[in-house]
């Protein structure tokens, strides 16, 4: 689109939005400063460089699709990483697991990595002025394999992994000092039963000690946040998870933790954006995992729909911007996975950008009045309304791609970079 094309259309919409008494102008500034944290195993499939040709195995976890042009190694993905951040308008971050790390192609045992190991990402985040968020990788590993770890009877595997989780969390901390950008470590365990349990109890009793160790060391909140992060079920774990929502919420109220609200993580009929308001009364500040679950957690690529907008709409309505993290939490190996970051992204984005354009003000008057039909007609009237118009030109004054300029550059990446892999 020309740029003439793009401010005119900005302008028609600015307009219409003013009679509703929206200001796009301080919209756009919002936007600026609402930051998306990507997560680097779109790049690779959950694969990781422990050793080479690292695949995800377990864990509950499976990656589809065999598209050309994964990342093989930390050079390349760093390369789709930069060609993804160049194409995104506002404010992003990158999210790593633990088995992302420069081991200098020797074998790190997860209990033994070290700051040291993310030295270059930190480098690599402090050159591009974005933080970085960090979790522990409690899957693809011969002692997740009888499917508990945090959670296990057996002390060797437990002790194993507390000291994993605690060497992560360090790491996290120093990822923030550096940085100057507080970062997130999130924890999820694929812990649970295939079939029947009948020792819930001690199991979640063991999950909670081993937390309470772990957590047992405090580090600077500029530094490091703490989050939590539950699932309904995973594959190997259908009929009972150790780590079940209720567990983490209570947990995180008691222990004033986040918890991660993955909205892959619960049931099809349930819709995390209505957990958003309830749950910001009685902790600081929640992580979500945005994600687009096909019947269940199969972790697609983010689109815009329904379950997507009420999220953004109910963290804006709650005027909670400032206390919820937003990160990405996708893997699809089927189509062009540059092209999977910034489809996913935007999506998020415009979900965010669509909520700040309501009139809340104006909808939580008639809804206090009883006025439905006219609450109700002005929600679907804003359906209509041309925010797309508004995220082109947000693009625009950010430099970045408008339009579906995006998809011939990612097209042309493609053919230039990831086929020749």
């Amino acid at each position: 689109m020309k740029k003439a094309d793009i401010e005119k259309t900005y302008n028609i919409a600015k307009e219409q939005y003013s009679e509703l008494g929206v200001d796009t102008d301080a919209v756009l500034e919002q936007m600026k400063n609402i930051p998306i944290s990507l997560h680097c195993w779109q790049a690779d499939d959950v694969g990781g460089f422990e050793k080479p040709d690292a695949e995800l195995a377990g864990g509950g976890l499976q990656v589809t699709g065999n598209f050309p042009g994964k990342a093989k190694n930390i050079d390349q993905m760093r390369k789709d990483l930069d060609k993804v951040m160049s194409i995104l308008p506002g404010k992003l971050r990158l999210n790593l697991h633990s088995i992302y790390g420069e081991f200098g192609g020797k074998r790190v045992e997860r209990d033994q990595i070290e700051k040291k190991h993310f030295q270059g990402w930190i480098d690599w985040a402090k050159e591009r002025g974005i933080g970085l968020d960090f979790n522990c990788t409690c899957f693809s590993h011969p002692y997740a394999d009888e499917g508990f770890t945090l959670s296990s009877k057996n002390e060797k595997i437990r002790r194993f992994w507390i000291e994993h989780t605690k060497r992560c969390r360090e790491i996290a901390a120093e990822m923030g000092r550096q940085l100057g950008i507080p970062s997130v470590h999130n924890i999820w365990i694929p812990d649970g039963s295939k079939d029947t349990s009948v020792d819930r109890y001690t199991l979640r009793k063991i999950l909670k000690n081993s937390l309470d160790e772990i957590f047992s060391i405090e580090y600077p909140k500029e530094y490091l946040k703490d989050s939590i992060e539950s699932k309904l079920f995973g594959i190997g774990s259908e009929s009972m998870v150790v780590g079940s929502y209720d567990f983490y919420l209570g947990y995180a109220v008691k222990n004033n933790k986040m918890i991660t609200l993955d909205n892959g993580h619960f049931h099809p009929t349930e819709q995390i954006g209505d957990k958003i308001s309830a749950i910001l009364l009685y902790v600081d500040e929640i992580l979500l995992h945005l994600t687009r679950g096909v019947r269940w957690d199969s972790d697609h690529v983010l689109t815009i729909n329904d379950e997507l907008m009420l999220i953004a709409q109910e963290t804006i309505r709650a005027r909670a911007l400032n206390r919820v993290n937003i990160g990405l939490d996708f893997f699809d190996a089927s189509l062009n996975r540059p092209g999977a970051y910034i489809i996913g992204t935007r999506s998020a984005q415009i979900a965010f950008m669509y909520a700040l354009l309501e009139p809340v003000s104006m909808l939580v008057e008639f809804e206090n009045k009883g006025k439905n039909f006219e609450r109700l007609a002005y929600l679907e009237l804003m359906k209509t309304k041309p925010f797309g118009a508004i995220y082109d030109y947000f693009c625009l004054i950010n430099g970045k791609p408008t339009g579906e300029e995006y998809i011939k550059e990612i097209q042309n990446y493609e053919k230039d970079v990831l086929l020749k892999r």
